[in-house]
């Protein structure tokens, strides 16, 4: 989208990061953190006893899968916010 606003074809080399500071548009993933964190302070500013909390906090229980386990969504904003620092 970024290269059709700009008249740019992909045969011309130019770096994407170049081509959104031309536009002013923020790269995708930094949009998608902002986005995570804000759904993080939303909910911690939520009742203790709201059904988002109790989810945020719920064990599954029973045995799982071999393998590493899917990265819960706790880790992701705590990774977000590790790398903010």
């Amino acid at each position: 989208m970024v290269r059709r606003t700009c008249s740019v074809e992909v045969k011309d080399r130019v770096p994407s990061k170049e081509l959104r500071e031309k536009v002013e548009i923020d790269d995708v993933i930094l949009v998608q953190q902002q986005n995570k964190l804000g759904w993080y302070q939303h909910v911690l500013r939520r009742e203790d006893t709201g059904w988002v909390k109790k989810c945020m906090e719920y064990e599954v229980e029973g045995s799982r899968p071999t393998g590493r386990p899917k990265r819960t969504w706790r880790e992701v904003v705590q990774k977000i916010v590790k790398h903010a620092i």
